[in-house]
């Protein structure tokens, strides 16, 4: 009988196909993050993470990746560069089927998103305006 996929071995290669749980969604959505804090706006001495550039990390059950972020500005000179960037180094993580980086402007980002550690970070809560840094 020759060797090849009968109807039983299509099942159980089917069977095979594995899907993540949410645990293992969670640990690599903390890894995904991990390496999205180690990309920094160019023009703020913050990561993006940090910055509240990254509005939502998505992760389906077969490691698909779908983030949804924003740059500081709709004329920033990073817009075009930053979001396959991060695209690239995010699916390059062990786990990630695949990654789609969606950019939007909705809703604007604003300092005002920060979190105290880095508005101290950045001297915001000194009198030093956000505009002051960036032109």
């Amino acid at each position: 009988m020759p060797i090849g996929f009968g109807r039983n071995d299509m099942e159980n290669t089917t069977e095979m196909t594995k899907t993540m749980k949410e645990e293992e969604k969670n640990e690599l959505k903390d890894r995904i993050i991990a390496v999205l804090s180690g990309i920094y706006d160019p023009e703020i001495p913050v990561d993006i993470y940090k910055l509240g550039l990254i509005y939502e990390i998505n992760i389906d059950d077969d490691g698909v990746v779908k983030i949804l972020m924003t740059v500081t500005a709709p004329n920033c000179p990073i817009a075009d560069y930053l979001p396959n960037f991060v695209k690239e180094k995010v699916s390059a993580i062990m786990g990630v089927k695949s990654c789609e980086v969606e950019l939007t402007f909705e809703p604007a980002w604003s300092p005002a998103s920060l979190s105290e550690e880095v508005r101290a970070e950045l001297g915001l809560d000194e009198g030093f305006g956000f505009g002051d840094m960036m032109y």
